[in-house]
């Protein structure tokens, strides 16, 4: 097996597309190690990995999130929150973190969130005296909130790989999310009164009603997709379809944003993105397969975490798992071949799986923002057009936040299980 690791470390280093970089390991190891394998049982596999009918809420919820970022909710949601926040001091920070919160709960992900809210946030933050390389860094890590707050590409992929209900996800990615965007804001208000960064003029009365009439319906995407499945109203697919619906009203009919062509765009942006996400996943589907298939949990967990592992032990096996992965390849993939790998770990010990997908999927986000390859990394680079280096140089100080809200977090896991333990309890 190490051969199979060894091609895909180096189609990767060299530059192969990732999707090229799994399948033609695969395929290679397959005709050299397995000839008995035929090309057949992959494609079996990867049909196996995309068919799930809950996936079916992905490109909808991808789609949703091309109408919004085509039009004007992204730039409504950042000055309904800059006009409350501007005045303080770290307040445009504070501005950014709350839009990446807030926009996540709009599209689901990080990448559509470091582009719709970076390219409005990072101007303002440049002309307020911030330095190039702190106003990325907070861009791509506060954009990994996104794939805390409902509704969470993340989310949805864990749910399907374990058996997770979707919707109690959904749940528990919101406090965690709001945690670290507490944490990330103090640290925005230490390191702009530490470098003495001004501040913007207070908001008058009236600025902060207009702009709470203009974004004010930014906010019904939340409320459709979380209060419709909290009330039972909607299933998370058709949640997402409401989502859709509501961003043709809101865009097409009230901002007037969206016409014949920008919604042609949004489709085919959606298309593609759709295509290139059921890739990874069926992707990921077969060589999770093939690990399986191989043993390699069985022959490969108990010299890492022992015979008789403890709760503890498995959970930060996983997030140390997650963490690193994610920082080489994508979330997805990452979450479709280490998921199998722990879960009989998780299910004997009897570890909450809502507990455990919050920690993974944040491992996900922390990864997708952190060297080397860290897939918003590569997104800031193309929106932005700044060096590799400029980009990471300021990413250690938030992954150490991360860090931090993960121990939070597995100290006091009811920060996870409480808000799907209060909807399971209510009506």
């Amino acid at each position: 097996m190490s051969v199979l690791w060894g091609m895909m470390v180096s189609m990767l280093l060299t530059g192969f597309p990732f999707v090229v970089v799994i399948l033609g390991s695969l395929l290679v190891y397959a005709h050299f190690h397995m000839p008995e394998l035929t090309g057949d049982v992959l494609v079996q596999q990867m049909l196996t990995g995309i068919t799930p009918p809950t996936l079916v809420c992905v490109p909808l919820f991808i789609l949703g999130a091309n109408l919004i970022t085509a039009g004007d909710a992204a730039p409504r949601l950042v000055n309904m929150i800059r006009v409350f926040t501007g005045h303080i001091p770290g307040g445009l920070p504070i501005t950014t973190n709350a839009s990446c919160t807030l926009f996540g709960a709009v599209s689901g992900s990080t990448q559509a969130t470091v582009a719709a809210v970076g390219k409005t946030m990072r101007p303002m933050l440049m002309d307020a005296g911030y330095k190039s390389s702190f106003s990325l860094g907070l861009i791509i890590n506060a954009s990994d909130i996104a794939l805390l707050i409902p509704p969470s590409i993340g989310f949805i992929v864990y749910g399907v790989v374990t058996q997770t209900s979707i919707g109690d996800l959904f749940l528990a990615g919101i406090l965690p999310g709001i945690l670290i965007f507490v944490l990330f804001s103090i640290y925005a208000i230490a390191y702009s009164r530490f470098h003495k960064v001004g501040t913007l003029p207070k908001a008058s009365g009236a600025e902060r009603i207009k702009a709470l009439k203009e974004g004010a319906l930014v906010m019904g995407f939340p409320l459709i997709i979380i209060g419709g499945i909290y009330s039972g109203i909607f299933s998370p697919t058709e949640s997402a379809a409401a989502g859709v619906f509501y961003a043709l009203i809101l865009e097409g009919f009230i901002y007037r944003t969206l016409n014949i062509h920008t919604l042609r765009d949004a489709l085919l942006d959606a298309s593609v993105i759709t295509a290139v996400v059921f890739i990874l996943v069926g992707a990921g589907q077969a060589l999770s397969w093939l690990i399986g298939f191989l043993q390699l949990p069985q022959a490969i967990m108990p010299g890492l975490i022992g015979e008789n592992p403890s709760e503890l032990t498995v959970v930060f096996a996983v997030i140390i798992g997650y963490f690193v992965a994610c920082m080489f390849v994508d979330p997805i993939v990452a979450i479709y071949v280490l998921s199998p790998i722990f879960q009989p770990y998780v299910v004997e010990l009897g570890i909450d799986p809502l507990f455990l997908g919050v920690l993974v999927v944040l491992q996900a986000a922390m990864g997708s923002a952190t060297p080397p390859f860290g897939c918003d990394i590569f997104t800031a680079q193309l929106i932005f057009r700044r060096p590799y280096w400029e980009v990471i140089k300021h990413t250690l100080p938030f992954t150490c936040i991360e860090l931090v809200a993960a121990g939070i977090i597995i100290a006091f896991p009811q920060i996870a299980t409480f808000l799907p333990g209060l909807a399971a309890g209510g009506p």
